[in-house]
Parts: structure tokens; sequence; C-alpha cells
């Protein structure tokens, strides 16, 4: 057995490998600093890295080292103030006198927290370690998979629409010169030799003539080597290469009503760009398709669903009403793992919400594998949450969860994405 050791170093002099054996050993602390560093980040500046602090006590290592037992002979300097046994009080604490701005102990003696810095990268994966789309069919058509025709470099046999010209005449080329060059070589040796027998004084006719003959033999092989043959040929080769049907789509469904204050839009926008990072991250093929609703739903791209102003009433069918088209129009169940995700304030008209819960109740959730509505308020729960509640007690795929302030996102978005670890293999 062969056994590779990592001594590559990062790009501050420091091993790779020990990097990643700290973060797996104090993994629980290092998490625990992630969940907190969320809640204090603004809303464009979550998927940066992050200064991960560690406490000193939680750092130190059990050692073996000598007891305090035992009788030891000690010979200190003498004084006029003390005698043997005399103890001596701690001199009091000064305001003022240190130049630093730390928490200084009372007892004199203190640890600092080790604080050391985790790329993009590491900390996108402790936050989203353990996360997963819920009910993902990896392949909902099993036996029937679609394929694509790619290229594929080339091949010595095809049909002559294929050929490849200037592939062929780089093998030709090369055929020609590895087949001809001791040829040509000797060839220029002889005509060397023939051009100095004919330029010395001396009669050398039999030898002249005797090296043309060995020329013209040359030069006729030379000759006969053809320009191209049928091993030089080369065609574009094609192959087929399947298309994943794993295909999924998340429906982003945001209240932008006027009931949603700036501090209720800001907890939604977070808990949007926590999910869109996790399915980029997580999944290499996914479409996410963003839709703003008051008394209209719209769709939009990315930079209007976070960054646009416009407001109104709240209808909340509408938004649900225009995923449905969009369901028909370009994502049909029997290809597509259909996802949702719904934030709200709650806010909507009385005789709406039994609307929406006909909606989700007819035409979403049986085409959907998972729906997930979020309620951000701090008042009483209103109609909206009343039916989705009454769903919610029979159906599996449809959850509903409740956010307060900031501190709630992102234990309730790993509640909502938790990755089930009971089920079949």
């Amino acid at each position: 057995m062969t056994n590779f050791i990592d001594r590559r170093l990062n790009s501050k002099n420091k091993s790779t490998v020990n990097r990643q054996r700290f973060i797996r050993r104090y993994k629980r602390q290092i998490k625990k600093s992630v969940e907190q560093a969320i809640n204090r980040r603004g809303v464009t500046d979550v998927e940066r890295g992050e200064n991960i602090t560690i406490t000193k006590k939680d750092l130190s290592e059990p050692v073996f080292h000598q007891g305090k037992g035992g009788i030891k002979d000690r010979v200190h300097p003498g004084n006029d103030q003390f005698s043997t046994g005399d103890r001596i009080k701690r001199p009091p604490q000064q305001q003022g006198q240190g130049g630093g701005q730390g928490n200084a102990s009372d007892s004199g003696e203190g640890d600092d927290d080790f604080v050391f810095s985790i790329s993009k990268d590491e900390y996108l994966n402790l936050l989203f370690e353990d996360l997963e789309l819920p009910n993902l069919e990896k392949n909902q058509l099993d036996k029937l998979i679609d394929y694509k025709t790619v290229r594929s470099g080339y091949c010595a046999e095809g049909v002559a629409s294929n050929i490849d010209i200037v592939k062929s005449l780089q093998g030709s080329i090369a055929r020609r010169i590895a087949m001809t060059s001791s040829k040509r070589k000797k060839l220029t040796i002889l005509e060397l030799e023939l051009a100095a027998l004919i330029a010395d004084k001396y009669d050398h006719i039999q030898e002249i003539k005797k090296l043309t003959a060995e020329i013209d033999i040359l030069k006729s092989k030379i000759s006969k080597v053809p320009f191209i043959d049928t091993f030089d040929l080369r065609f574009r080769n094609y192959t087929k290469q399947a298309i994943p049907t794993s295909k999924a789509v998340m429906f982003c469904l945001m209240d932008v009503s006027g009931s949603m204050d700036q501090a209720t839009k800001d907890i939604a926008k977070r808990f949007y760009i926590l999910l869109y990072l996790f399915l980029t991250r997580t999944y290499k093929t996914i479409d996410v398709v963003y839709i703003r609703h008051h008394t209209q739903a719209k769709e939009v791209d990315e930079e209007e669903f976070f960054y646009s102003q416009e407001t109104g009433g709240t209808i909340a069918s509408s938004a649900l009403d225009l995923m449905v088209n969009i369901m028909n129009e370009r994502y049909q169940a029997s290809g597509w793992n259909i996802y949702a995700a719904q934030a709200s304030d709650g806010d909507n008209w009385a005789d709406d919400s039994p609307r929406c819960k006909q909606l989700l109740t007819e035409s979403i959730l049986p085409r959907a594998r998972y729906f997930s509505y979020i309620e951000i308020t701090q008042r009483p729960h209103q109609t909206l949450w009343q039916q989705y509640q009454e769903i919610a007690a029979y159906t599996e795929h449809f959850a509903i969860q409740h956010i307060k302030t900031v501190e709630d996102i992102y234990p309730v978005f790993r509640e909502l994405f938790k990755k089930n670890n009971n089920k079949a293999a």
C-alpha cells in the first residue's frame, strides 16, 4: 500500500491538510459561529467568507505534568516588610493604566479567543451541510432516456461528408516525413558526393555514373510515396450523450405588498438568497423562477426580484395562478421536479385565502415535489396561515414555518430543507 502525504501550501503558507483537519476537529464550534454570523450579515454579502472565533478553553489539550504536591525548598530575596508565613494581598486593579482595548480579567490573567478566517467555499459548505431538496426523484423516466449528439474527437472510419481535411493533411504530412526521412538524408549525402566528384580535376566517370544511378533510384522511391493515403483520412466523430431526466425547478414567490415593511422584505430577501446559494451550489442543473406579487403577480429576473421597489395591495392567489400557468407552459410534472417557496407576512384578503387553498390542493400540490410557506410577522396569524395550516395537516410535502426576527431565518431554512437520513438507500 502506498501512502501519499499532501504537503502543498495554501496562499498563506499554511498546510491545507492541517487546515481541513482543524475544521473537522472543531466543526461543532465552527458551525455555531457560522450560524451566528449569518444573522449579522447584510443582504448582499451572505456568500463571502467569515472570521470564526473559538474560545481558548475549547482548544486546550490534555497533557501530563507534575503535580503540585511534595515539599520544595525555595530561596527568595529578603525584605523588610514581610515575614515567613505572611499572606501578600493582590494589588488593587488600577483603571486607565493599560494601553490595550481588550477585556482584562480581574484576576490578572486570561486567555485570548482564537480567531481564524474561512474561505467562501468553506463557509458555504458548512452553511449547507446536511441539506437537500426533499423528495427529489433522480430519474423520473426509468426506461426512457433522451440523448443529444455531441462531438467526440476523430475516428479513422466514417462517411465522406464528415472528413476533416486539416486533420487528414496533418496525418499525410507526418506519414510522408516518417516514410521518406531516411531516404532524403541519404539523397542529400549522395548529391554532395556527386557534386564533389564533378568539381574534382581528375576523371571519375564510373563513380559519377554509379552515384547518379543511386540518386535516380532514391528519387523514384521518394516519388512513389503517395501524397495522401486512406490511412491518413480522419473523420469527425459524434456520440450520443444522455440528457439527465432529474431536472428540477424552484418557484420563488415573494409578497411585496404595502403591508410588507422594509424589515420584513429584508428578512424575505435573506431567506431567498440563502435558498439561491443552496440550490446553485448543491445542484448543477436547476431552474429558478422568480415571482413578485401584490394585487397582481409578475415573473421577473433576479435583479428585479431583489431590488424592485414596486408595491401595492395583497392578493396572494395571483402568484399561485401565475405559477400554475408557468408550470403548464414550461414545466410538465412528467419531466420536472417542481418545488416552490412562498414568503409573505400573511396579510391577504379574507375571501382570497380559500382561493389560495383551492389552487394549492387542486393544481399545485398534486404536481409539486415540495411546497414551503414562510410567514414573516410578529402579529397573530391571519386567514392565509389558517388555510395553509389545514393543508399541512394532511399533506406531507407541504410545510409551513414562522419567522419573527432575523435570528430565525437560518434555523427555519435548515428545518425546511434538512436531509432525510431515514429514507431507503
